[in-house]
């Protein structure tokens, strides 16, 4: 990946939907070496997909929280991935250094919803602990980082 690539990234990393031809007038390069270059960023893949950003509150989810997780010994991990990877509520799953094991991030209706996912949490075999945090405020949520320019001028020499 060079300078150009990191600048396509940027400009999808702010509007997935933006047009080759768009992009292409940013980066000083063809369309058609805009349309390249990104193909060959899925097919490496350095882009994994794109996706729909949604507002929580407008779709319905109007509580946000993170749960840390303690699992009682890691013979429980692979069922607990498995589990945790079908519930539709938990947005992201984090595996954790420290007390806690995992770190979920948790969308739903209600605190009673939330009572219900976090009873159904509890269920998952092995799972011994739980801690939740509930989000007041979202001040960032990006999904993305790349570095920055001067990172990427020490990555090429």
């Amino acid at each position: 990946m060079d300078k150009v690539d990191y600048q396509i990234l940027e400009i999808l990393k702010s509007n997935g939907r933006e047009r080759a031809s768009e992009i292409s007038k940013e980066v000083h390069l063809t369309v058609s070496t805009v349309i390249e270059r990104i193909r060959k960023l899925e097919q490496t893949g350095v882009i994994k997909g794109y996706t729909v950003i949604t507002d929580d509150p407008q779709v319905g989810n109007d509580v946000t929280v993170v749960i840390e997780i303690s699992l009682e010994h890691p013979k429980y991990e692979d069922a607990f991935i498995e589990s945790i990877n079908s519930h539709p509520n938990i947005i992201s799953c984090y595996y954790l250094t420290g007390e806690f094991d995992y770190m979920l991030k948790i969308t739903c209706r209600s605190s009673q919803h939330l009572e219900e996912i976090h009873r159904w949490i509890k269920d998952q075999p092995g799972v011994r602990k739980t801690r939740t945090h509930y989000v007041l405020r979202t001040v960032k949520n990006i999904y993305t980082s790349l570095p920055e320019e001067d990172t990427l001028q020490d990555k090429r020499k």
